[in-house]
């Protein structure tokens, strides 16, 4: 079978869950027989269109550069660059199947272009993003987790205070109607879905308290590839709990709630290792590095993916302190 995947963010520039999951897919896909393309927005330079083989994989970077999270978001309703480019991706690849894992900062008329081909197409359920623009059911006035879109006034005060906005609560309703229309997009695009994909029956649940037909959502738990040999439990001669984080570095991880709690730990018992790129919010990890008292707590930057076996093999515990409910968090 010909299959295309089709993301807003990939490996090397991003190092995330969805991003590993559809790399491991689309290389058992290509071990199984399968001709397998991936089509995604880059922020690296590449001599378009010519794909790079990665593993059997053709993966077209189309390069848009850095594009600040406004200019992301308004190219949801149109980009006529991205829109061309995946074009000549469908006209080049022919896939039979279309594997959407993010449209994030695509815009919704590549999938327009599907329908019009009829090529039939299947959606991941990663996070909440379909419903909510925060992709997390994570509010930014209050911290809370989200109900949903509530006519898109909610919707319009998360993203003026996500901007920096004063008055959020005030200005919502002139911002409410861009946010609505951008959810009447997303329930087109699960609508012409032949199928959709949720992690775990939670996600479902969830999706279908949003508003999405049940019957259209298949519970099909994602898999990892194990390496071919597991590391050996390391033995340690110090009388240490060690603990491991491993993920990204945002507010929405629950970082400092975990940090917090650890500085109430002796430091001569527990030590704590967080493994994740401090550069994509570097004011929060600047705040998460401000809060450290225990002389036990080390961050330890991005762990390369090779090397997370032993980075696990060498812990006792793992802490994922999510504040947003997790879809299927790969590393536990």
């Amino acid at each position: 079978m010909r299959i295309l995947h089709i993301l807003h963010q990939y490996l090397p520039d991003h190092v995330g869950g969805t991003e590993l999951y559809t790399q491991v897919l689309a290389h058992f896909q290509v071990e199984q027989g399968d001709s397998v393309a991936i089509f995604v927005p880059s922020l690296v330079s590449s001599e378009w269109p010519e794909p790079a083989s990665e593993e059997g994989v053709h993966v077209y970077r189309f390069p848009t550069g850095h594009r600040e999270p406004r200019k992301i978001f308004f190219d949801l309703f149109g980009q006529s660059a991205i829109d061309q480019a995946f074009a000549a991706v469908l006209s080049r690849e022919r896939p039979e199947l279309v594997h959407i894992q993010h449209l994030m900062g695509l815009p919704f008329s590549i999938v327009r272009q599907l329908v019009h081909v009829r090529i039939p197409y299947v959606i991941t359920l990663h996070d909440y993003w379909y419903s909510c623009a925060n992709a997390q059911l994570l509010t930014n006035y209050d911290q809370t987790i989200c109900d949903g879109p509530k006519w898109g006034l909610n919707c319009g005060r998360c993203a003026l205070v996500r901007a920096g906005k004063k008055n959020a609560r005030l200005l919502a309703p002139a911002v409410a109607p861009i946010l609505a229309f951008r959810n009447s997009q997303t329930a087109f695009v699960l609508m012409n879905a032949t199928a959709l994909i949720a992690p775990t029956n939670f996600v479902r649940q969830t999706y279908v308290g949003l508003g999405t037909a049940k019957e259209k959502i298949h519970v099909i738990p994602h898999g990892i590839r194990l390496p071919d040999m597991m590391p050996p439990k390391l033995k340690r001669e110090d009388n240490f709990l060690d603990v491991i984080y491993v993920g990204g570095i945002s507010w929405q991880k629950g970082l400092h709630i975990l940090v917090q709690a650890f500085n109430q730990l002796p430091a001569d018992n527990f030590r704590l290792t967080i493994y994740g790129d401090e550069s994509t919010f570097p004011d929060y990890s600047a705040q998460l590095r401000r809060l450290v008292r225990q002389p036990e707590i080390n961050f330890a930057g991005r762990l390369p993916h090779q090397e997370l076996w032993t980075a696990l093999s060498s812990s006792d515990v793992l802490v994922v302190p999510s504040l947003w409910y997790e879809t299927a968090s790969l590393i536990i």
